[in-house]
């Protein structure tokens, strides 16, 4: 292509860096060929081969060596002449990959970015900064194609014309190779055509039609040392192998050539190689076998004629054929090294051969465990995706029907129905929410799974939640005759910050499973700070009571007949729940013991207690993995699908929190976890949050009562309930001391009680003795005629069981059903002591903070593709006072909410025909913007009307039964305000609407 100036000199790649190139490139071959099975053969099968040929190597040239100094110098002469014509083969072979890299970053820089990446500066700079690669080089230049019809746009846009390598103008041609780019050392050649030196055209045109490197013929470079040109075509695209000439041809772009100085390449390999002095070495181009020319060495032989050796050479043109002879520069002897050399060449070949094997087989082993991986993963990551469709499926479609059977269910139980029918509506519809239930769990451990479970933060009465539970229970708990309590400590503050739904779905799941597995006994729940916990349980440890991790170690526990001091009499597991536990938490609530209170964060302790059958030992290390039970009959016995507990503990660690429990069996199983919580006053809750809180009724405050129970713990549960509605109250073990109390007897006078005169006597119905209502009214008589009493207290019966006939039976003023909760309690107390509540009730009812006082006379479009669906919804919204209008599709809901329209809120299912959800509430949302343009440029005289109607925005609710795909970021992306699945609830809908339906918003 053109001359050149000298590089330094580089230190060329020793045998044995050769010899591991090799066997990575082949590794790399085999590697795209994809087979590795059939690469670790051939891997060792080159293992093989390298060492057989290393000694047979050691062995030819030790054995030529010591039987003959000829030999030996004529073995050692070919041995060297193979060496060095390899190296440099080799050493050729790495400049071209160089130049052949360069050409593919041309490629891909130049005409694969538009507009090209590459302009001579920083081709110039990088062959500058790269030239460490490529020693023996020149320099490298690129030459463009250029057609004749586009050279006069080429040359106005390069700023220069094409020329001749003699510098004057190019004659017109077919086509012209200009240099474009080149680097700094032969920049002079900048604008030359390459196509117009014969021998270069002919270089062009080869390596165009063969895709591989040509040579030039030796010629004299500028440094005065032999060397050859190397011209490597540029293709537009990548080629296949075999592709033909003419398409090879069409496809160039260009050709990138650099000036090899073969003489210094020689020079440097001889320099780096024992034996120089000895060797006389020649190179010669031999395409002319009848005009050899000499490309490196001296023509005529210098000294004594000795033997010599000729090794063809390979520099990748097949058109150019090289060799090189080699020849001692004087007589050969026989040095001592011919037996120290090959032995030291065998060792160190051998250690580097294995070197090399055994980091090749660790990078084969970590790429195959790799592709495994990937494979694996792959496989896992289908699954997880099939699976979240296969659960988003199902769930729309069971949703779906149930939203139209729990809708028609309860429209049916507000109509006039027989006691029988009552109660098989009642019975399907249970089991329609069992089913609901079953649902929410799977997509619950579906949604944790994929990581979409994310926990709210809003305002919620931790108290309300654990009576909206007890309720949840009641009926069942009294059916099998069981205790059911709650207790809250006093610290625990009133309002918290969480999640009052998860925290609610936790304590449902274990209490659920306690009264599933109780068949006597009680269950209790109790809630403390951590801070107090902790310091009673380190007050009262036993030894050796639980087992690692909290499981007892016992293999059967048998409860004896023996009354414990226990909510119920029987024996509880965990023994840090004990009544001095108990009484030592009491005791630093009434003495106000002090924690830390600088952080907001509130850290509850919050154990579910039962006397059931316990968990067995064997089956206790699974307890917490999803879908397994205890053994194969729990299932068959109780029902249930092993996933609550699973579930449970998800959320307790979301909410920073852990599980844990103690279990024996026959005894019961206590369950205790801690959850991470914020504090919230109650006058910081705004007002659209104020629903989630559920004041209690003011009116007993001031009253006071007095508790017959001979259990401290039931009756500290019950002086709890009563102190929430304002009402002190004293025990008493027995009706006796009772009555001693009311009569000032035993050294315990009226003055002593929170307040002179009782209100009401609450007598625990296992503390009331057969015909005990006839000496009590006695005593009450007594009691007047000597001035104790003017009115008798309201005598109040705590029953577990649920009788219609137990008031007129014991004979006393009212019955409280247990279990207790404060809602219950404030509605029998109001009945008992005859305070009027019906204003008060129908102002609850009517106001803002229930669902009839939110949806009273609003304008609510329902849209939904589903009939049922739709007379689910407007039967539902027009309980609530509602005026709804209903719509089919997505089309008719656009025709009614042009603007103006008269609709407070909008309900839009998401999955419809022709238009979904989605779609529709787009272009809702863009006939908003448009209103609000036009508003915006309307005349000052309508501004104020235009405005007063464009400015509204519809809120828009997703009713959608797929709760997995459904979220609330989704809908929000497509302008929707939120979403309630189905079948949606009260509680549900009035938390979703009062955002937009609050006196907050309309005002």
């Amino acid at each position: 292509m053109g001359a050149g100036a000298e590089d330094p000199p580089a230190a060329a790649a020793t045998a044995p860096a050769a010899a591991a190139a090799a066997v990575a490139e082949e590794g790399g071959r085999e590697e795209a060929a994809g087979d590795g099975k059939r690469t670790g053969w051939r891997v060792k099968a080159a293992v093989v081969l390298y060492v057989l040929a290393l000694s047979a190597f050691w062995l030819r040239l030790h054995w030529n060596m010591r039987h003959a100094a000829l030999s030996k110098a004529e073995e050692g002469l070919v041995c060297m002449c193979e060496e060095r014509a390899r190296m440099l083969q080799d050493q050729f072979a790495v400049s071209v990959n160089h130049v052949h890299a360069l050409a593919i970053l041309v490629a891909t820089f130049h005409y694969e970015k538009q507009p090209p990446a590459l302009d001579q500066d920083t081709f110039a700079d990088y062959t500058a900064r790269t030239s460490f690669e490529r020693p023996l080089l020149s320099g490298v230049a690129y030459a463009q194609r250029v057609m004749h019809a586009n050279r006069e746009t080429f040359e106005r846009q390069q700023g220069w014309i094409i020329k001749t390598m003699k510098h004057e103008p190019s004659p017109e041609q077919d086509e012209y190779a200009p240099v474009i780019y080149s680097q700094e050392t032969i920049s002079y050649i900048e604008g030359l055509d390459m196509m117009s030196g014969e021998e270069d055209r002919e270089n062009i045109l080869r390596s165009r039609e063969t895709g591989k490197a040509v040579l030039t013929r030796p010629f004299r470079l500028m440094s005065n040392h032999l060397g050859v040109v190397l011209t490597f075509p540029v293709y537009l695209v990548d080629l296949p192998p075999d592709a033909k000439e003419e398409d090879r041809v069409a496809a160039t772009a260009g050709y990138l050539g650099g000036a090899f100085d073969v003489e210094s390449l020689v020079e440097n390999l001889l320099r780096q190689l024992a034996g120089n002095q000895e060797l006389v070495v020649n190179v010669y181009d031999v395409t002319n076998h009848s005009d050899p020319l000499v490309m490196y060495g001296s023509e005529v032989p210098l000294g004594a004629p000795s033997p010599s050796h000729i090794c063809m050479l390979d520099f990748g043109d097949p058109f150019r054929k090289h060799h090189m002879i080699c020849r001692y520069r004087n007589k050969p002897h026989v040095p001592w090294n011919t037996i120290t050399n090959p032995s030291g060449l065998f060792v160190i070949f051998m250690l580097i051969g294995y070197i090399v094997y055994a980091a090749w087989s660790r990078y084969d082993n970590v790429k195959e465990d790799f592709r495994k991986m990937e494979a694996l993963k792959k496989r896992a990551e289908a699954a997880d995706i099939a699976k979240s469709q296969f659960l988003a499926t199902v769930s729309h479609e069971i949703r779906t029907p149930m939203n139209g059977v729990l809708g028609m269910l309860d429209m049916l139980l507000e109509t006039e129905l027989k006691s029988t029918q009552r109660d098989f509506a009642q019975t399907a519809q249970i089991c329609g929410k069992a089913l609901i239930s079953l649902i929410n769990e799977v997509l619950d451990r579906a949604k944790i799974e994929a990581g979409k479970l994310e926990l709210e933060s809003v305002p919620f009465d931790l108290r309300s939640i654990l009576d909206d539970v007890v309720a949840l229970f009641s009926s069942k708990s009294r059916e099998k005759k069981i205790e059911l309590a709650v207790y809250v400590s006093e610290r625990v503050p009133e309002i918290l910050l969480g999640d009052p739904g998860r925290f609610r779905q936790i304590i449902t799941n274990l209490v659920g499973n306690s009264v599933k597995f109780t068949e006597r006994g009680h269950i209790f729940v109790q809630v403390h700070l951590a801070d107090h916990s902790n310091l009673a349980t380190e007050a009262k440890v036993k030894p050796a009571v639980n087992g690692i991790n909290g499981h007892n170690d016992e293999t059967t526990a048998i409860s004896s007949s023996v009354s414990h001091n226990t909510l119920s009499g029987f024996e509880a597991a965990d023994s840090r729940n004990s009544w001095e536990n108990f009484k030592l938490l009491l005791s630093y609530e009434t003495n106000e013991v002090s924690y830390e209170t600088n952080s907001d964060n509130v850290t509850l302790v919050v154990s579910v207690e039962d006397t059931g059958i316990g968990i067995p030992v064997h089956a206790q290390c699974r307890v917490f993995t999803p879908f397994m039970q205890a053994d194969s009959s729990t299932s068959r016995n109780y029902g249930g699908t092993g996933i609550g507990l699973s579930i449970s503990k998800c959320l307790v660690e979301m909410m920073h929190g852990q599980i844990n429990f103690v279990s024996r069996p026959q005894v019961g199983s206590t369950f205790t976890f801690t959850a991470v919580l914020q504090r919230c006053e109650r006058n910081a809750v705004s007002v659209s949050k104020s629903a989630l809180l559920h004041p209690l009724p003011s009116s007993f405050k001031g009253l006071s009562s007095l508790l017959v129970d001979k259990r401290p713990v039931r009756a500290t549960v019950t002086k709890y309930h009563l102190q929430r509605l304002g009402i002190a109250s004293t025990s008493v073990g027995t009706i006796e001391l009772a009555l001693g109390v009311l009569s000032g007897r035993n050294g315990t006078s009226l003055n002593s009680m929170p307040r002179k005169q009782p209100s009401m006597l609450l007598i625990e119905s296992d503390s009331w003795g057969l015909k005990m209502d006839v000496p009590l009214h006695t005593r009450f008589l007594e009691m007047k005629q000597n001035g104790y009493e003017a009115v008798f207290p309201k005598v109040i019966l705590l029953a577990s069981e649920d009788s219609g006939n137990m008031k007129a039976k014991y004979a006393v003023d009212s019955v409280i059903t247990k279990p207790l909760k404060a809602s219950t309690l404030a509605a029998c107390l109001f009945q008992a002591l005859g305070i009027s509540i019906t204003q008060a009730n129908k102002d609850k009812h009517h106001g803002s903070d229930s669902l009839y006082g939110l949806l009273l006379e609003k304008n609510i479009l329902v849209v939904d593709d589903n009939k049922v669906n739709l007379r689910v919804a407007a039967g539902t919204l027009k309980k609530y006072g509602a005026k709804v209008k209903c719509v089919e599709s997505g089309k008719d809901a656009l025709e009614l909410l042009q603007i103006p329209h008269k609709f407070d809120l909008c309900l839009m299912d998401i999955q419809m025909p022709e238009m979904d959800g989605f779609e529709a509430t787009r272009h809702i949302r863009a006939i908003e913007a448009k209103a609000h343009e036009q508003a915006d440029d309307a005349d000052s005289s309508e501004a104020d009307s235009m405005a007063e109607k464009a400015k509204q925005h519809l809120p828009v609710l997703a009713m959608t039964a797929d709760v997995i795909q459904a979220t609330h970021e989704e809908c929000t992306k497509y302008g929707m305000d939120g979403y309630v699945s189905k079948p949606f609830e009260e509680k549900q809908l009035f938390q979703a609407m009062k955002k937009f339906l609050g006196p907050s918003t309309s005002s």
